[in-house]
């Protein structure tokens, strides 16, 4: 589990990457794993989480318009 400072700034990014998306709830889980995994690699900047968090919308399908 991400320290509070960690998982304000990795719930920031997601409702930032989410805020235009139609996603279903699974695919925000997914993206928000994603970013998850990032930090446990070491990559927590913002950059490299929006870079991780835009190709993990580019893999998960968008709800119907």
């Amino acid at each position: 589990m991400p320290d509070p400072e960690t998982a304000a700034l990795l719930r920031s990014v997601l409702d930032e990457l989410c805020a235009d998306e139609p996603l279903a709830v699974n695919s925000k889980i997914d993206v928000a794993s994603r970013l998850l995994e990032a930090v446990k690699q070491g990559r927590s900047s913002v950059d490299d989480l929006k870079v991780v968090g835009r190709q993990a919308l580019r893999q998960t399908p968008t709800m119907w318009r």
